[in-house]
């Protein structure tokens, strides 16, 4: 069961501090400090991270809920990518510095390596948050390896990426960096498990703001008007907002799963990557279908900056990339399929 203290301190600290329509009012940065440091004293960075290593100790499941919670607020400061650095730090056994991070590689396609000389090569593509954030966490392969390490982010090459404001979405050149800490993985993960963690976190991200989005186009189709009466009577917007509904609970329903599977750890590995790889692909799915109905339902309004719609579907569309695609998901379920066989897959679905 999830904390419901924890869950109740996390959506007082959003609705106080990270009210969307507010937060598209401000007209300078200074709020983002004051709720970041709202959410790092209340312990919420730092949940992942086991007591000893000055942590909150909480449990997956909780963090998997907060993180819903920061998806329907389009929390716009990095909370998950700093969750998901502590907790890849403590599979390493590596301390956890204060302040913001953020991880790499968030794209399935990017390997960072470790060199002889301890030093780091690659580079990582789309890192969100990492102009913002002062330590990068960057799992790496050392000799067919997983190695995780920790980076300050002046000893990395940043090249931002001006298409995307607030969360940013920046190419991180490694070459030459040296890790503060360097250690492997644990003997539990392997070197899939930023994935398989990233896509879950994106997952329930996902949900959490197709709810509010559904929220919004439900509230405006009530309060337009058009021909005499709201378009919320017109069944083609009817229609649309059923179809929106749907894609919201289809989401949330396969993140749920994907966030229990990986919170409790039952099943197995195969039971594991499934749920993981059939919420990422259908939270994807509804993310797309979702932000264009949202869109269509809004009109022209919903495109322009003082509408708060944007803020939700502009980190849907980021966030359906964010650790693979849905595209990229469906070939990985594919070749496992394919590769465990017919006989295999029955049981495994009936399972679940």
């Amino acid at each position: 069961m999830p904390d419901s203290l924890l869950l109740d301190t996390t959506t007082r600290i959003f609705e106080d501090l990270c009210d969307p329509r507010t937060v598209n009012a401000a007209r300078d940065g200074q709020w983002k400090e004051t709720l970041w440091e709202a959410i790092e004293q209340s312990g919420l960075t730092l949940a992942w991270v086991p007591e000893e290593h000055g942590g909150a100790g909480a449990g997956l499941g909780d963090g998997f809920e907060v993180l819903a919670v920061s998806g329907r607020f389009a929390v716009p400061v990095p909370l998950a990518e700093t969750l998901l650095a502590g907790w890849l730090l403590a599979q390493a056994g590596l301390s956890c510095p204060s302040g913001p991070m953020t991880v790499a590689p968030s794209r399935l396609r990017d390997t960072v390596t470790v060199r002889g000389d301890g030093t780091l090569g690659g580079k990582a593509a789309a890192i969100p948050f990492a102009a913002a954030a002062d330590t990068l966490v960057v799992l790496a392969d050392r000799d067919g390896a997983a190695t995780v390490a920790r980076v300050d982010r002046s000893a990395c090459t940043i090249r931002t990426s001006p298409g995307f404001r607030d969360d940013g979405r920046d190419l991180v050149e490694l070459d030459g960096a040296r890790p503060v800490e360097l250690a492997p993985l644990g003997s539990g993960p392997d070197a899939d498990c930023l994935a398989l963690m990233g896509a879950t976190v994106r997952a329930v991200q996902i949900g959490g703001a197709l709810e509010s989005v559904l929220a919004l186009a439900g509230d405006y189709a009530r309060e337009r008007v058009a021909f005499e009466r709201p378009i919320a009577r017109f069944q083609a917007v009817q229609h649309n907002l059923a179809r929106l509904a749907g894609e919201t609970a289809a989401a949330v329903a396969a993140a749920g799963s994907a966030a229990d599977t990986v919170a409790t750890g039952t099943g197995g590995d195969d039971a594991l990557f499934l749920e993981v790889a059939s919420a990422k692909i259908r939270a994807g799915e509804a993310a797309g279908a979702g932000a264009a109905i949202a869109h269509q339902v809004h009109g022209a309004i919903g495109f322009t900056e003082e509408h708060v719609l944007h803020r939700f579907t502009r980190r849907l569309w980021a966030w359906r990339d964010d650790f693979g695609s849905e595209s990229e998901w469906a070939v990985r379920l594919g070749r496992f399929v394919a590769a465990n066989g017919a006989d295999d897959l029955w049981p495994l679905l009936a399972s679940r």
